[in-house]
């Protein structure tokens, strides 16, 4: 069982081996973990309205067919991106073995013991949701998927933890940079929503091929524990007899617990009014749009151009580590989606004066050789400071290709 199409399995396969030779050594160090805390706000969703100057009539026969499918059309429509949430969703109707579903009980009570909880985490994903669910949809992959960032970061982009896993999706530095992350003192592409979203949808297919044929809740245990933790007890669990699905393995504690959370959390969107839970209000489409930049610009220039608070600049951006964007590192900027269209060419195409004066941040592409104590000597600069600017737990692991700021802004 596979959820991308033909074309897209040519794609990804052709890279897939080098990949997880490196996602394989990423996870032999670290893992994935450390929900965050909560809080956010809410989007609200604009009422739907259907008007008409002509009359309906029944009078003649094919009319009322033709109303009634056509009424029924528009029931149908999704109004919310909840209600396109949950009719993608592909294992609510699954039935368990008894103990797996006493697994996801546990947290289905756990959850709703605290709706407040639940409240705080909808409400942070109200900028994202309704995007991810668009990803997770194009790709045909279960909507539940779309709810991991709950499971991992509590929907908090700027989610890090003790580890240093970082963003959305928790990825730790090693498997970011494996699967082309973006990282320096400037921009962590971990923190990017939409780069960092795309890389675990790719990951989280990619394991499933590579070892679980098509198996997404075994990659999801793989994304949690790492592959190698994954593989050597499904050979236990086949060497008993057992199939060695998700559910018949054993695995670390976080790992025997990460879908049944995300199953849980995913029973509970499906039908909240069963289980007392309010959730915010949240558009059926995107609450941001994307600028292309091929110019440095400052959130605080953006701010006075685009007439919009820095602050929602910021919370859109947490992929910006200071303040600014530098197409050398990322080239799109998020945006609320009711911004003026012409004030958005206006930005892109860089003809406000203000966006014209280039930042003065210089950045070096790392080629095959070099090391970070032949950068730093060959551009005068402290290489303590060069390893703290683009936050390097490991110096001597610099890759070619990898960009590196020069002066840390």
């Amino acid at each position: 069982m596979t959820y991308r199409t033909i074309r897209q399995r040519v794609m990804l396969s052709a890279g897939s081996t080098v990949i997880m030779s490196l996602l394989l050594a990423a996870a032999a160090n670290s893992q994935a973990s450390d929900p965050a805390s909560t809080g956010g706000k809410s989007a609200s969703i604009a009422p739907t309205a259907f008007a008409s100057d002509r009359a309906i009539t029944t009078s003649t026969p094919s009319a009322a067919p033709y109303n009634s499918h056509f009424w029924e059309a528009l029931l149908l429509e999704p109004q919310d991106a909840w209600t396109t949430l949950r009719n993608s969703f592909q294992w609510q109707e699954k039935t368990l073995p008894v103990a797996a579903q006493a697994r996801v009980d546990e947290w289905i009570e756990h959850y709703r013991s605290s709706p407040e909880n639940i409240a705080a985490i909808t409400q942070r994903a109200a900028p994202w949701l309704a995007w991810i669910t668009q990803q997770v949809s194009e790709r045909g992959l279960p909507g539940e998927v779309a709810l991991i960032p709950f499971v991992e970061s509590s929907f908090d982009p700027g989610a890090r933890s003790h580890r240093g896993a970082a963003g959305l999706w928790q990825f730790m530095p090693g498997t970011g940079d494996a699967l082309g992350l973006v990282r320096n003192g400037s921009y962590d592409g971990r923190l990017d929503v939409l780069t960092s979203t795309q890389a675990a949808l790719t990951y989280l297919e990619m394991q499933a091929d590579q070892w679980y044929e098509g198996d997404l809740m075994l990659s999801l245990a793989a994304y949690n524990a790492g592959a190698g933790t994954v593989n050597q007890a499904q050979r236990q669990a086949q060497a008993q007899g057992l199939n060695g699905e998700y559910w018949d393995l054993s695995l670390p504690y976080e790992t025997m617990q990460y879908v049944p959370k995300l199953k849980a959390i995913a029973t509970i969107i499906n039908n909240p009014e069963q289980y007392n839970v309010s959730l915010p209000d949240i558009h059926v489409d995107p609450a941001f749009a994307k600028v292309k930049l091929g110019h440095p610009v400052s959130l605080s220039e953006a701010s006075q151009l685009l007439d919009v608070s820095k602050a929602s600049l910021v919370e859109l951006n947490p992929g910006l580590l200071n303040g600014s964007i530098d197409p050398r590192s990322a080239q799109t900027l998020l945006v609320p989606e009711d911004v003026d269209t012409q004030v958005l060419a206006q930005l892109s195409q860089g003809n406000d004066q203000t966006l014209a004066q280039a930042d003065a941040a210089a950045t070096y592409r790392v080629e095959r050789g070099d090391s970070i104590s032949a950068i730093a000597a060959r551009y005068d600069v402290d290489q303590q400071d060069l390893i703290r600017w683009n936050s390097l737990d490991r110096p001597s692991a610099i890759r070619p290709g990898q960009l590196l700021t020069l002066s840390g802004r």
